[in-house]
């Protein structure tokens, strides 16, 4: 049987570590945040010895085999259900919280690594998690901000207008598209250009025209 000294050394440690990579989610304010993390951890690691030491009544019994895999398994299968919950799909094309959703996985297997008396390992897991979400960061976006598509969104009150505009746009040499999606709603069409490249004197231009028509009820730029 495990020492209850050691019980609360697991326990604490998986809260310590989940609460490390909970605080950098905290400060963003995503939906999970320091005590989801630390919730996740601890109960990894709880179900980890629960897994592993849980059944030591038993054994020597007949036909009974321990498999201490067998319910720390279900963890990691388990935690995609609280990693769904933080994925929030905003409008097309755009995703949050694969991130925060990927770290709570992450947090999971720390728990059941701390749970298993391998500490070493939660703590290198836990150093490289944080290095990942907050340090690597700033090179992330500055690295994705040259191949990130830049995208406009109108919306049209009528088919008509919105055929007038899509080829406008189409037939504009200077502007270099590399897709476009339209959609029509109970009243409205929208259409979604995606550019590989356009100068802020084009895009003004294009703005300043879309914004002067009465048929257009939106204009929105996402870069």
């Amino acid at each position: 049987m495990i020492e209850w000294s050691e019980i609360v050394i697991r326990l604490s440690l998986a809260a310590l570590f989940g609460a490390i990579i909970g605080l950098e989610r905290e400060r963003k304010n995503w939906a999970a945040g320091l005590r989801t993390h630390m919730l996740v951890c601890v109960g990894s690691a709880l179900t980890m010895m629960v897994s592993a030491y849980g059944f030591m009544d038993v054994l020597g019994t007949k036909n009974v085999v321990l498999d201490p895999s067998r319910i720390a398994a279900q963890v990691i299968s388990g935690i995609g259900f609280i990693g769904a919950g933080t994925i929030l799909f905003l409008r097309q094309g755009i995703v949050r919280g694969l991130t925060t959703a990927a770290g709570l996985w992450t947090v999971a297997a720390i728990g059941l690594a701390t749970g298993g008396g391998m500490y070493f390992a939660a703590s290198i897991a836990t150093t490289l998690a944080i290095i990942i979400l907050f340090i690597l960061q700033p090179f992330e976006r500055r690295f994705a901000e040259r191949f990130k598509s830049k995208r406009l969104k109108i919306t049209a009150s009528n088919r008509n207008k919105l055929l007038q505009v899509l080829t406008e746009i189409l037939q504009n040499n200077n502007l270099k598209i590399s897709s476009f999606l339209t959609d029509k709603t109970d009243e409205d069409y929208t259409i979604l250009f995606s550019f590989e490249e356009i100068t802020k004197s084009d895009l003004a231009e294009l703005v300043n025209n879309l914004h002067g028509d009465p048929d257009i009820k939106e204009v929105i730029w996402n870069k």
